[in-house]
């Protein structure tokens, strides 16, 4: 929202976001690495829409699929996926542009209908809605492109991004099940960092559970209230957990402080 935001008022040029590789090797501009997928478009109703279509889908996908490739379905395993669509994004470019496609160097919109595609897949039976019409969602990305086409407006970026999220599909999906081979795992640093599963913060560690106790007992004079394993600030008051696994986080209920 910043950068669509400080485009749209003229704060920043939109050429200051665009994916440029010669910017980015001759002038070391590694802002447009993120950049070209953070500008969602200018000031209309389409893209607003495609602004709750990315939450929306995205928020499906964290919550418990489409693709598991190692982490539950979960948070990390969404970021792997957006990480992957954006890397071959931006590799597949200046392909695109060589076959003389017509392509703007933004992805936002590409990367709406990557995760979009891949969450279609993945349910092709649930059923969505385009203006209050009923849509099976193996259609949905279909029939956006097909309105945007009969609307007159560019929809390479669309094409783009559904080419993009059915490389994924067929490589965490199709290569697995018919040839064997799986080869796509999200990294142990995604897993760390967000869990398994649907995403929690992570719990304190023994050491802070136990300074934040006596804090608690210090400014109130008793124990804490109990928690569900995570820190909140309103109140002076701290949750605290039981000691994390050596491994992943899998969530866990929390212990009424000052009571050990």
């Amino acid at each position: 929202m910043i950068v669509t935001l400080s485009v749209n008022f003229g704060v920043i040029s939109p050429y200051q976001i665009m994916w440029s590789w010669t910017d980015i090797t001759s002038s070391f501009e590694i802002w447009r690495f993120l950049s070209p997928f953070l500008f969602a478009g200018k000031f209309d109703f389409n893209t607003l829409i495609a602004c709750m279509t990315l939450v929306s889908f995205s928020k499906q996908y964290e919550a418990g699929g489409p693709f598991n490739t190692g982490a539950g379905g979960g948070t990390a395993d969404y970021a792997f996926c957006v990480l992957l669509g954006a890397l071959s994004m931006m590799a597949s470019y200046p392909l695109l542009l060589m076959a003389g496609l017509q392509l703007p160097p933004l992805f936002c919109k590409n990367l709406i209908f990557y995760v979009m595609y891949v969450w279609s897949k993945r349910n092709p039976t649930s059923q969505a809605s385009i203006w209050g019409f009923p849509v099976k969602a193996i259609y949905l990305p279909f029939a956006y492109l097909a309105m945007t086409v009969f609307m007159g407006n560019p929809y390479m970026d669309m094409l783009h991004g559904i080419a993009m999220g059915h490389l994924y599909y067929f490589a965490v999906d199709v290569i697995p099940q018919v040839y064997g081979k799986d080869f796509l795992h999200t990294p142990n640093f995604l897993i760390d960092y967000f869990g398994v599963g649907e995403y929690q913060a992570p719990p304190p560690t023994p050491a802070a559970g136990a300074a934040q106790a006596a804090t608690n007992r210090g400014m109130f004079g008793g124990g804490g209230s109990g928690g569900i394993g995570r820190e909140t600030t309103g109140a002076g008051t701290a949750a605290a957990a039981p000691p994390p696994a050596p491994s992943h986080s899998w969530g866990s209920g929390g212990n009424r402080l000052g009571t050990n």
